[in-house]
């Protein structure tokens, strides 16, 4: 059973991210399952380190980025705002190039608060980064 508020329009979606840090750094939503959603993000200038590989705030920001646009897509958005209240990010290997794929999957949904399982993975499908984050659900 499908965990969304309503139908979703990717195209829609990735435009809502223009002019904020998801634009900047290009980060794309590329799919939406039943219960998960993925986005990439390239590993160029603007996200690596000055040693070369893949910044772990940018990590941190692709994987808040992901779960926060999946909890907005969970609650009715003319009642309620999804914010990011807490993430734990463990940084497993490095990346110097091409692209890094977050999932988001839902280890909770709840009234208040939603929390997400991110892994974010590397071209060949390598486990980058780990990630939690507790989303706040608030009223309008």
């Amino acid at each position: 059973m499908a965990i969304w508020s309503t139908e979703i329009d990717l195209e829609r979606l990735n435009k809502l991210s223009k002019g904020s840090m998801g634009g900047f750094l290009n980060i794309e939503i590329t799919e939406i399952g039943e219960d998960f959603m993925v986005g990439k993000m390239p590993v160029d200038e603007r996200t690596k380190q000055p040693f070369g590989v893949l910044h772990g705030g940018a990590s941190v920001v692709l994987a808040e980025s992901i779960g926060s646009v999946a909890s907005n897509c969970i609650v009715d958005v003319t009642k309620f705002r999804c914010f990011g209240l807490e993430i734990n990010s463990n940084h497993l290997r490095p990346v110097s190039g091409g692209f890094v794929y977050a999932k988001a999957t839902p280890l909770h949904i709840g009234k208040t608060t939603h929390v997400w399982d991110i892994k974010i993975t590397n071209e060949e499908g390598k486990l980058v980064n780990v990630s939690r984050l507790t989303m706040a659900i608030v009223p309008y």
